[in-house]
């Protein structure tokens, strides 16, 4: 999808889990994450905008679901973006309508069922949210005690260029920050309807005379293989 810069926003939900079964670690899980269970994880994680910037990815940019001042624009310009658009949003798992009175809660149901197997269960928690300036870092605590520590880019970055949109990476992972905001953008490059000269009308709407070649164009096609 990248390499052909297909006209697609991709925005990934990066909690660093696998909540589905049972909470293991994602490929994106910090190294040193600790489970619920006690378990560390021993292995490096990999960076989706890392990675996207070295497939030449055309939007790359990362935000952080609680910081909505940031991640609302950074969604609208990457659906307005021409071509392939990675937005890696480093999302906390959040379950809710666990609360007192609710009657989807844990108690009221544990209360009410008639159980014939014992499921595990996600507590409510609120929401976390910040607001922090540009070119700035803030440590944020989850649910779960542990820590992220995001570094929103500053207005002197360069989001044209690739080379320091990759160093900014690199430095952030270094200093053990998750960096935020647009990291790089390329609106030059022709995505692949563009390419492969593929017509704004769906296919659907055109008539037989305008997809079949004509006889100047058959033979003029032809040509080329003789």
């Amino acid at each position: 999808m990248i390499r052909r810069n297909v006209d697609c926003t991709y925005i990934i939900e990066d909690n660093g889990t696998y909540g589905l079964t049972k909470g293991q670690f994602s490929a994106t899980a910090d190294l040193g994450s600790v489970q619920k269970k006690g378990a560390v994880n021993t292995f490096q994680p990999i960076d989706p905008c890392g990675v996207a910037l070295a497939l030449g990815c055309s939007f790359v940019a990362r935000s952080f679901s609680g910081d909505g001042k940031q991640v609302v624009p950074l969604i609208k310009a990457a659906i307005a973006h021409r071509g392939t658009a990675i937005l890696d949003i480093i999302s906390p798992c959040v379950t809710f309508n666990d609360h007192d009175g609710s009657t989807k809660s844990y108690s009221w149901v544990k209360d009410h069922e008639e159980s014939i197997a014992d499921v595990s269960f996600i507590p409510f928690f609120e929401e976390v949210h910040v607001d922090y300036e540009p070119g700035t870092v803030r440590d944020v605590q989850l649910h779960d005690g542990s820590h992220i520590v995001l570094k929103k880019l500053g207005e002197d970055h360069d989001p044209t260029d690739r080379q320091a949109a990759i160093k900014v990476i690199e430095e952030g992972r270094a200093e053990g920050h998750l960096v935020t905001g647009l990291l790089y953008v390329d609106t030059k490059m022709d995505d692949f309807a563009t390419t492969e000269h593929i017509p704004q009308r769906p296919l659907k709407d055109l008539s037989q005379d305008e997809l079949r070649l004509s006889r100047d164009q058959f033979s003029q096609f032809m040509s080329e293989f003789a």
